[in-house]
Parts: C-alpha cells; sequence; structure tokens
C-alpha cells in the first residue's frame, strides 16, 4: 500500500506541480435549494473569466450535464472498473466546462480495493487539460450522511434559500459535519432571496448560533437573488449570463465567482488535486456512519 500512495502521489504531483487548483464542494441540507443550479451557473461565469472549469457531478437526477442540455450516459464507476476511458466519461458541456459524472462510484468509495483505488487516481492523471477550479456537486443522498468529497476540498459551501425548513436542515449538516468530522469551517450560500439584507440576515442568524455552540466558523459567500430570468434561462437548460447577462442573477453569479477566485489561498502541502485525492481515498476508508448521525 506505501508503494501504492507514492506511485499515485508522483503521477498527480507531475500532473499538477505548476498549478493550484481551487476545489470547492456544494452542499445542501436538503433538495429544492437550488444547488445544482448554483454550480452549474458559478461554472459558467468562471469560464466567461477564462478559467478551466471541471464539475464532479453525484446527482443522478438533476445532473449538471443536463442543466446544459448535454446527456452524461457514464459514470466514473466504469473507469474505475476498466469498462470505459476517462475521455468516454468526460463529457464537455460548454467551452471551459466539463462534467464528471460520480453518483455510483461516490457510494463505493470506502469499498475499493487496491487495484480499483489505482484505476481512480488514473482517471484524474488521464483528465486532458488541468483545471483551474474544481467544483463538486454533492448528493444530499450520500449513504454515510455525507460525502467524502466535500470533506476533502478545500471548501465547502452551504446552499439553503430563505425558508425554515431549509435553514433548519442546513444548519443540522453543519452540525453533524462539524460533530461527525471536525470540519470547523464552510461558507453560505443564499439562494432565492428577495434582498440583500434578508440573505445577510440568513447568514448571520446561522453563523451566530454554530458560534455560540462551538460548531464552525461560517463565512457568507454570497447570494443569488429570486429572479424570474434565472427561471426562464434554466428552463431553457443555459447558464443565466449567456441569455440575460445583464440579469441580477447573473450579475450575483460574476460577483461569486470574482470572490471565490479571491478565496484566501490553501495552505501549499494541501494545494491541488494530489492532495484531494488522497484526502479522499483516505476519508472514505475511515468515515463512521454512526458519527454523521449522532
Amino acid at each position: 500500500m506505501a508503494e501504492f500512495r507514492g506511485d499515485q502521489a508522483a503521477g498527480l504531483r507531475r500532473l499538477f506541480a505548476t498549478r493550484q487548483v481551487r476545489i470547492v464542494t456544494f452542499v445542501a441540507g436538503r433538495v429544492g435549494v437550488g444547488k445544482s443550479m448554483s454550480v452549474a451557473n458559478l461554472a459558467a461565469a468562471l469560464a466567461r473569466q477564462g478559467r478551466e472549469v471541471l464539475v464532479v457531478d453525484e446527482n443522478t437526477d438533476d445532473s449538471i450535464a443536463a442543466f446544459y442540455g448535454a446527456s452524461a450516459v457514464h459514470d466514473l464507476q466504469q473507469v474505475v472498473d476498466r469498462e470505459k476511458s476517462s475521455s468516454e466519461v468526460i463529457v464537455s458541456v460548454a467551452p471551459g466546462i466539463r462534467v464528471l459524472p460520480a453518483a455510483r462510484i461516490v457510494q463505493q468509495l470506502a469499498r475499493l480495493n487496491a487495484a480499483q483505488q489505482r484505476s481512480l487516481v488514473e482517471c484524474i492523471t488521464e483528465i486532458g487539460r488541468p483545471a483551474d477550479v474544481v467544483l463538486v456537486d454533492a448528493s444530499p443522498d450520500h449513504p454515510l450522511g455525507f460525502s467524502p468529497l466535500g470533506l476533502a476540498a478545500h471548501e465547502t459551501v452551504v446552499v439553503v434559500s430563505p425558508n425554515g425548513a431549509a435553514i433548519t436542515d442546513a444548519y443540522a449538516l453543519i452540525k453533524k459535519v462539524s460533530l461527525g468530522y471536525s470540519r470547523k469551517h464552510f461558507r453560505i450560500l443564499v439562494n432565492r432571496a428577495r434582498l440583500a439584507s434578508e440573505a445577510q440576515a440568513i447568514h448571520d442568524n446561522i453563523a451566530r448560533v454554530t458560534s455560540s455552540r462551538g460548531l464552525a466558523r461560517l463565512e457568507y459567500a454570497g447570494y443569488v437573488p429570486f429572479d424570474e430570468q434565472l427561471r426562464q434561462a434554466s428552463r431553457l437548460c443555459q447558464p443565466v449570463d449567456g441569455l440575460f447577462p445583464d440579469s441580477p442573477a447573473a450579475q450575483a453569479f460574476h460577483a461569486m465567482a470574482n470572490d471565490l477566485l479571491n478565496w484566501p489561498p490553501v495552505d501549499d502541502d494541501r494545494g491541488g488535486l494530489e492532495h484531494f485525492v488522497e484526502q479522499l481515498l483516505h476519508l472514505s476508508q475511515h468515515i463512521d456512519p454512526v458519527a454523521i448521525y449522532a
């Protein structure tokens, strides 16, 4: 196993040694808050700024590829099983944006043997163009309660909508992950807010409770305003900045993209996909479902 870890680290280091990749996981306490829509539009905003974006999609329904009107028929699991190549699985949905479907593999991470782990690493190293930003659209239905991708990423953004149930569920998710895995930093993105002050108040209230109970430190990732043009663009399988670049939602995603690119850089020993894959494989073997549901 030590030799395998050395091989995987060396391969990833050769590919990504010159790049600092920003890896951000988006999670939600419940479905229906607009998480996947936010990821898809943020990817478009980042690509418009000249960044290469890789979206790792854990979802079987409402996939990121489908958001762009594309079809993702394969999964990373098939690469691990040597049934498909990485080029057959990755879907180019728009200039600068690629989607890596991972709904099946994420359910099996804890059960991968050494050969399958090697295949997973090889898939990452075979990705043609290195990414500047990796956005992980995490499924809320992970069998262990929280995706290992969210634990391995540099940043975790919790998407919440302005209603009581969504806010309660977002806080419950933060509490579970903080107590179960000592994750002490999250960012809050408020979707469909009517006013900037409403979104800020939602963040402030959750942050105050989590801080007073010693759970985590929360930072504000911004908000996406309620915008009928965003809904119209989504129905047409297009990012909002492509159809309505001057809309409030498009401007919000551009501001969010700028902020994301200027978040404080990760430590040198935590940067890049090398660390991400190493952490992912390690965490997937050690996640305790009892802790996450405590």
